[in-house]
């Protein structure tokens, strides 16, 4: 299909209707589990969208940031409550334009597949690797 070579197709196309299509699944458990692991370092979400986990996140203290490559999907997060104190840098998630070092970087909800092939996907946890601070972690779910 057209346009998944281009990481901003997703956003771009879904922004209007991302959390009315996914308000059903509640992303408690996801939550529960990276607050666990993130200590009181500093947090990296990858196609952090509309803030979906990173909200919540913020809401408990961590130092959440995040990567986007639609500025659409950023948008929505800045409407809402908190969302705006969230550091975002618009890009590709595959080449993690963000400085470390991070103590969690996390990629959630199936959203690896948004790198459709495994070049791609490689280069994503190489860039991954260069900004995990020591004993950092990589969360995929």
């Amino acid at each position: 299909m057209a346009g998944f070579d281009d990481p901003a197709f997703y956003g771009e196309r879904w922004a209007g209707v991302y959390d009315e299509h996914y308000a059903g699944l509640d992303p408690q458990l996801a939550v529960e589990f990276l607050a666990a692991r993130a200590g009181s370092g500093r947090v990296l979400e990858l196609a952090v969208g509309t803030g979906r986990v990173a909200l919540p996140l913020a809401g408990r203290g961590i130092r959440v940031e995040g990567v986007d490559a639609s500025a659409a999907m950023v948008e929505r997060l800045r409407a809402k409550p908190g969302g705006a104190s969230i550091p975002v840098t618009i890009g590709d998630m595959a080449e993690v334009p963000a400085d470390g070092p991070f103590q969690l970087v996390y990629l959630v909800f199936n959203t690896l597949f948004a790198l459709p092939s495994q070049d791609r996907q490689a280069e994503c946890f190489r860039n991954v690797a260069r900004v995990l601070g020591p004993g950092g972690v990589f969360v995929i779910e």
